[in-house]
């Protein structure tokens, strides 16, 4: 059935990491509106600005034809080293958010994070001549720069050939492991992505790389799905409020006059 005033084409990609950048409201608005992240309002400047409510994190968009499109700064406060994540402007914002949903959780992280394995329960392989691991189409790559002495930054990076890049992700050395493995954990899960703009969003149409399952859908349903999102990341569990010990009583004749 051909779209109509009230439907749209929704194409199901697979790979997913080959379906284009996607909507980045899929990212701001939940950050926003669930996550209490604050923006700059310049209506003259094509950028995005959101700041965590503890001021930690500034997330920046900002069209960049020369590097990444979504660089996340980190502070660590007293103590703890700073650190930076970005995403080329190609990069899924289904992948994205899996980082940002992570980082915005408030629930204690797993005690131990292995970023590699999620892409070894599927499938993923050792990619020949250098360390990493590589999709079983060689389609993306994962490495880590370093060593265990010594470990480096992370670098993703989707590809249609050694001539022919699609997106970088990257990710500090100092970046929490589970917040790497969130996002290798939505690379490699084998479930298509949406999109309405296909074939203008794609890196390629050939049908020997991706796969596209075309629906026809009501218009409504699209922003319905991202509030739904809004509202399913609004309802996490908070962190329990910090009550204070009450104040040790005065000792006794502390406060007689001498």
């Amino acid at each position: 059935m051909a779209p109509s005033p009230q439907t749209v084409a929704v194409d199901f990609i697979t790979p997913r990491h080959l379906a284009g950048g996607g909507d980045p409201a899929w990212i701001t608005a939940p950050l926003h509106q669930a996550c209490g992240w604050t923006y700059d309002d310049d209506p003259l400047m094509p950028r995005v600005v959101l700041t965590s409510p503890d001021k930690s994190a500034v997330l920046r968009l900002e069209p960049n034809t020369d590097g990444q499109w979504w660089v996340l700064h980190h502070h660590g406060g007293t103590g703890l080293p700073d650190w930076y994540a970005s995403f080329g402007a190609r990069t899924p914002v289904e992948l994205i958010a899996g980082f940002v949903d992570a980082l915005t959780d408030l629930a204690p992280p797993a005690a131990a994070s292995d970023p590699f394995e999620p892409l070894r329960q599927h499938s993923w392989e050792s990619a020949q001549g250098s360390p990493g691991l590589a999709s079983s189409d060689g389609t993306a790559f994962v490495q880590r720069l370093g060593d265990e002495r010594s470990p480096g930054p992370w670098f993703i990076t989707a590809t249609l050939g050694y001539d022919r890049p699609v997106w970088q992700a990257r990710f500090g050395e100092n970046t929490p492991p589970h917040l790497v493995t969130a996002f290798t954990t939505a690379l490699s899960d084998p479930q298509p992505v949406w999109r309405t703009n296909s074939p203008l969003g794609l890196p390629t149409l050939d049908p020997k790389v991706i796969s596209r399952h075309t629906v026809t859908a009501p218009k409504a349903l699209v922003p319905a799905a991202l509030a739904d999102r809004v509202t399913t990341l609004a309802d996490r569990p908070h962190a329990p409020k910090v009550v204070p010990n009450p104040p040790e009583p005065p000792a006794p004749g502390a406060s007689r006059r001498r």
